[in-house]
């Protein structure tokens, strides 16, 4: 549950102000920053991809290094540095899930494509849609060292493209995010070598303190590309022969390179409370510093490793003393982890009860460079966040030289298990050329959540996924029921929850209503084979349009909605807020009348009030939920309940007209009855002509072609009713006291229209179907006195009614609110609402949240996007963990594949059509031509171009490219000459729009007339 944002500002003035005075830094300048949380965590290193894999990996103290994989570069050739932690799969790029033309993935760097699809991932892990950050001043701040992409491709001339520059430019690690994600803040690489990616942090945190940003993607990547730096360790005789880094160890002899890439999500903890975010970490503070001219420019320099750590203490305001653990630089170099002891030893080495703990993940991965400090500061969050410590690999051979425990200093030989209450850890990354950062990190405040509804069963939630396509739909269906399957079976509603917050923006949606896990991972199994299943929806091109059909008397029953009450939180709320409305007139309350399943409903004189409760508590229900109507209808007394939902009555004077209807209705003489009759008026009106013992019957209400409703005496209709039977006419009495839409009901209008005179009306909001006129209500209709009298004493027109609905509002969804479905059936047989799907959120006894969850389901799969929160109760609103997303890895771009040169000429131009051809001969030629051009300048396979591809979400065309598109389509339809871009920028909505475009201008070139 979120915490309101007032209290988190005043919680967190207080703390700094605690820290200021009489915390560990007291006495010191006043240099304190803010809290920033860490709420979002992908990372993917060598046999490690995802966060979770990541502490898998450290907690049994795996060691992943191994030898060069093919593809990179010839590894007899050079042995010494073709070892260490290398990535599979690095060629793997889903390049049409971003939208990035085959060409220019090709050219792109590796790291480039390596760290969106991180990026995407960590984004969910915080909670959040991706799609969702578009627009916003999120930032994007990454460490990468070096450019071997760009000296490994740009280097022969002749081969260089537009693509291939842009690809190979450091900078645009960080662009490419901010543009697949569409982020306007800060965008930016960090090359300080080793400590890249922990300057990075360091740059992505003052922004957010600063207000440069309200989100921060902080990152790291290293890809080893080339034997080039490897060599170079060589040399200077870092290198580790073994390809493995041993920190720490008397067994360590220098640098074993590593792939890697880390994002984080960083946020102010403010913030992330107050939205109720899971919190991995707090970072407290952070410094950034120069070794200055030492002895030499690569070589380490121990005070100024001493002074950044004394500085980003200072700014977190902790003492060396509170701090719990260190995840150290620790190259496992002997001049490297010499100095960085000393200087750890100079600022650590205090009276302590118990030594600092000492680790360094790079005993496990190998130096990961640029993103080595992100890989530190990764694993230290997850510690924080286990409340565990993994143990330090090489620590049974610890360096004795390195005096570890005198300076309070100890590497862990098994986890450390953390103690209750706050705890502090430190990171360190140190670069090549004297560029040194600390971290500060602190365990997550405890937050209080809301205890989940002890209702007796499980909320029912909607869990919801969307893809970039139905095969990346089915594969993530597929991820996630095996993620179920690999966990105990819980309730389901807070994942679900946490679905509809990240799993959205994609154009294939899915949906399906679940309570539990197990129940959900089943339907998800069956959802991702390869029959599209009901939960499966193609990209819907608009949302839907919804009308709402407000059921009338006769549908009532003891008990009606008692388990959606009971499961609902939003349909308590409505209904206690109907029955606040009705209880001073009704004398007692409805909400109690219904869950104790008083058969006094079936009165007239609580029926009518307790279905418009019912009805209104529905509708308010639905557009909490964001489902709100084009066009509403109400059935009889259903019609209250709908002017309520247009607007045309408030609340309480609607609670005080049909509370006065039903109760004026009641004092009738009784002996009425209605008779439900399967027929048109037509055949049925010679049987009411031969029925002379039966002179009181008559229509009440027409709601279909072959649905009528007869009125009047109850042996009367018994009489008629059997005549029908006799004529195989099928019928049936409704469960009322009176004889509704009859004259006998006079005497209780009159003193109905004096009730309805004193009630203020207003125009509707929305479209309304008057079952009075059997048509829409005119602008100059007024719902009044007379409006109300006539509509109990007249025929219910229900069938012209939701005719004319249809036809001027044109809904996709028709949805009947009341306690079973009675509308709906009449709506299906009448064929007046063909190709229109009906919906209804509690369609009879029994009925509970489920429906409700499935109609909401069915409409976001439609297109709707409802406001999901008021699915859900209290004790639901807490952070869970889908699986992350899946992308496709069948795009491969191998290293050794260098990009394509630029497309060759098209080879067949087409002739100038003459005046005589046809248009749609000329089309198909024209298309051709489009097609082929569009495939050579993307670099897509043959065939995977479709007219029906848009150039900028689909095919990921820039201006660039556009250019090229150009040469090439002028090169295949010489005939058009030069073509004005300006002019075809327009048509470049999809492929065949533009074919389209270039046909017009081909066509007035020959003088032929187009279609």
């Amino acid at each position: 549950m979120g915490v309101p944002l007032g209290v988190v500002g005043v919680v967190g003035v207080v703390a700094v102000a605690v820290r200021l005075a009489v915390g560990p830094g007291a006495g010191r300048e006043a240099t304190l920053m803010g809290d920033i949380a860490v709420v979002g965590i992908d990372c993917a290193f060598p046999g490690a991809r995802g966060a979770d894999a990541y502490w898998e990996l450290l907690m049994r103290g795996g060691d992943v290094i191994g030898d060069l994989p093919d593809g990179r570069w010839d590894r007899v050739e050079f042995p010494d540095v073709s070892r260490g932690g290398f990535t599979e799969d690095l060629d793997a790029f889903d390049h049409a899930f971003f939208s990035v033309p085959p060409r220019e993935a090709a050219a792109m760097d590796p790291h480039q494509r390596v760290l969106l699809p991180c990026a995407w991932r960590a984004v969910e892990d915080s909670g959040t849609a991706p799609s969702a950050l578009a627009g916003t001043d999120t930032g994007v701040f990454v460490g990468v060292m070096g450019g071997e992409w760009g000296r490994l491709t740009l280097s022969d001339h002749r081969s260089v493209t537009p693509q291939l520059g842009a690809g190979s430019s450091a900078g645009m690690i960080a662009n490419r995010v901010s543009y697949h994600l569409d982020l306007t803040g800060p965008s930016l690489a960090v090359d300080t070598a080793c400590s890249s990616s922990l300057v990075a942090v360091h740059l992505a945190v003052n922004a957010l303190l600063a207000g440069e940003c309200s989100t921060a993607l902080a990152a790291g990547v290293n890809l080893v590309l080339s034997p080039t730096l490897g060599l170079v360790y060589r040399q200077m005789g870092l290198a580790a022969p073994d390809g493995r880094c041993k920190p720490f160890s008397l067994a360590a002899d220098g640098i074993g390179r590593g792939d890697g890439v880390g994002v984080v999500v960083l946020r102010r903890l403010e913030d992330a409370l107050a939205d109720g975010s899971r919190v991995y970490a707090v970072i407290r503070g952070s410094a950034v510093n120069q070794d200055g001219r030492s002895n030499g420019v690569t070589a380490p320099s121990r005070w100024s490793q001493q002074k950044v750590i004394e500085a980003a203490y200072r700014r977190a305001g902790v003492s060396p003393a509170d701090v719990r653990f260190l995840e150290a630089h620790g190259t496992g170099t002997v001049l490297g982890d010499a100095i960085e002891c000393a200087a750890l030893g100079s600022v650590h080495g205090v009276p302590r009860d118990e030594p600092c703990a000492l680790g360094s993940v790079k005993g496990n991965l190998g130096h990961t460079e640029g993103a080595a400090g992100i890989a530190g500061l990764i694993k230290t969050a997850l510690a924080l966040h286990h409340r565990l410590v993994p143990a330090s690999r090489f620590a049974d051979g610890e360096n004795p030289r390195l005096r570890l425990a005198e300076r309070g200093l100890r590497l862990l030989k098994s986890p450390l298990r953390l103690p209750r209450g706050e705890t502090v850890a430190g990171v360190s990354s140190f670069g090549m050329g004297g560029t040194n950062a600390h971290v500060v990190l602190a365990t997550a405040p405890r937050t209080v959540t809301a205890r989940a509804d002890d209702r007796g069963v499980p909320a029912v939630g909607v869990f919801t996924l969307t893809a970039d396509s139905p095969e990346g739909l089915r594969r993530n269906l597929a991820a996630q029921a095996a993620a179920l399957a690999a966990v105990p079976r819980t309730a389901a509603a807070a994942l679900c929850r946490t679905s509809n917050r990240v799993k959205t923006g994609l154009p294939y949606r899915f949906a399906v209503a679940a309570r539990d896990t197990r129940q959900l991972g089943e339907a998800l199994r069956t959802a991702a084979g390869e029959e599209p299943t009901a939960g499966e929806a193609h990209r819907p091109r608009s949302a839907p349009v919804v009308a709402f059909l407000f059921t009338g008397q006769g549908s009532q029953f003891a008990g009606m909605t008692a388990e959606l009450h009971r499961e609902s939180p939003a349909y308590r709320r409505r209904l206690d807020e109907a029955d606040a409305a009705l209880a001073p007139y009704l004398g007692t309350s409805v909400r109690d009348l219904l869950l104790s399943g008083d058969e006094r409903v079936h009165r007239t004189r609580y029926a009518q009030p307790a279905l418009f409760a019912v009805g209104h508590a529905l509708a308010g229900t639905l557009t909490d939920l964001g489902v709100r109507p084009a066009a509403v209808l109400g059935h009889s007394v259903g019609e209250f309940a709908a002017a309520v939902t247009a607007g045309a009555l408030e609340l309480p004077e609607a609670a005080r007209l049909v509370t006065a209807r039903g109760a004026l209705m009641e004092e009738l003489a009784p002996g009425g009855a209605m008779l439900a009759v399967r027929a048109g008026q037509d055949r049925i009106a010679g049987t009411l002509a031969a029925c002379a013992d039966a002179p009181g019957v008559t229509l009440a209400a027409v709601n279909g072609p072959e649905d009528v409703v007869l009125a009047g005496g109850a042996e009367e209709l018994r009489r008629v009713g059997e005549a029908l039977c006799r004529e195989g006419i099928h019928t049936r009495f409704l469960e009322v006291s009176h004889a509704f839409h009859t004259a006998a009901l006079q005497p209780a209008l009159e003193r109905f229209g004096d009730e309805a005179g004193a009630v203020r009306t207003a125009r509707p909001g929305i479209a309304f179907a008057s079952t009075r006129y059997g048509r829409m209500l005119r602008e100059d209709e007024p719902l009044d006195a007379d409006y109300w009298v006539g509509q109990a004493a007249e025929p219910v027109r229900f069938g012209a009614a939701l005719s004319a609905l249809v036809r001027e509002a044109a809904p996709t969804h028709l949805v009947e609110l009341g306690p079973r479905a009675q509308l709906l059936p009449l709506a299906g047989r009448s064929g007046l609402a063909p190709g229109v799907d009906f919906l209804h959120p509690s369609p009879g006894e029994g009925a509970s949240g489920r429906e409700l969850a499935d109609l909401v389901a069915a409409l976001y799969r439609a297109g709707l996007d409802p406001d999901w929160e008021a699915l859900y109760g209290p004790g639901d609103r807490r952070a869970a963990r889908p699986a992350p997303y899946v992308f496709s890895t069948e795009s491969r771009f191998p290293q050794a594949n260098r990009p394509a040169p630029a497309a060759a000429p098209l080879s067949a131009p087409v002739v100038a059509p003459a005046a005589t051809a046809s248009p749609d001969r000329v089309t198909d030629s024209v298309l051709a031509v489009v097609v082929e051009a569009v495939t050579e300048v993307g670099g897509y396979p043959p065939g995977e171009v479709v007219p029906e591809a848009r150039f900028y979400e689909d095919l990921g065309f820039d201006s660039v490219m556009i250019m090229q598109l150009k040469d090439r389509i002028e090169a295949g339809l010489p005939a058009l000459g030069e073509i004005s871009v300006p002019r075809m920028l327009p048509a470049l909505r999809s492929v065949a729009s533009l074919a389209h475009y270039l046909n017009r201008l081909l066509l007035a070139e020959t003088g032929v007339t187009a279609e």
